[in-house]
């Protein structure tokens, strides 16, 4: 299968409210419709984990950034311009999100991917695409695809072809949660 085949099957799962799993600019991850609250809610059970736990979502461009957060300081803008590996930011004022993916605080973990395969994938799917590490909760994220559990596999309903022969190290990105003042703190490094 080409890998345009594999985004456009992806896609087609997302907007049917389905739930993936997919190669990022990180880890491997679990994704759905971050606009879709019943999708959101599957992604949860899937991995096993607290609700109450907001998970990060992917968008392909500044521009998309923007349409899930009312006024994003423009130190993150400086820090997303700067990183040298991938960057989540946690953002205040969430909006155009499914709600139960908003933490209690009204904020929202965004990072722009610059990954060929997930980029054209959240190009072609045109909104923010969940990217929660594929694993149960607890258990280690799986860096490639052959570290997905089967348990994993068989609870989505579509699996991307692409990358899935790679085997090197990957890591989680590094998390910032920006105020809207400005003030940052550092949650992963």
């Amino acid at each position: 299968m080409t890998q345009a085949e594999d985004i456009r099957n992806a896609v087609e799962v997302l907007r049917r409210g389905g739930v993936i799993l997919y190669p990022t600019d990180t880890v491997w991850g679990i994704g759905c419709d971050a606009t879709n609250a019943e999708a959101v809610a599957k992604v949860y059970e899937i991995k096993r984990r607290d609700d109450s736990k907001a998970l990060i979502c992917l968008v392909d461009s500044d521009g998309r950034l923007q349409r899930y957060v009312r006024n994003v300081p423009d130190i993150a803008w400086q820090l997303l311009d700067v990183a040298e590996k991938p960057m989540t930011v946690i953002l205040d004022n969430a909006i155009n999100l499914a709600p139960n993916l908003i933490a209690e605080d009204g904020s929202i973990a965004l990072r722009i991917t610059r990954e060929p395969f997930s980029k054209e994938l959240c190009y072609r799917f045109q909104k923010a695409i969940v990217s929660t590490s594929a694993n149960i909760s607890g258990e280690p994220a799986a860096q490639n695809y052959s570290d997905i559990s089967p348990e994993l596999l068989e609870a989505v309903d579509y699996v991307c072809t692409s990358r899935r022969q790679e085997h090197k190290l990957h890591t989680p990105s590094s998390i910032v949660k920006i105020g809207q003042g400005g003030e940052i703190r550092i949650i992963r490094e």
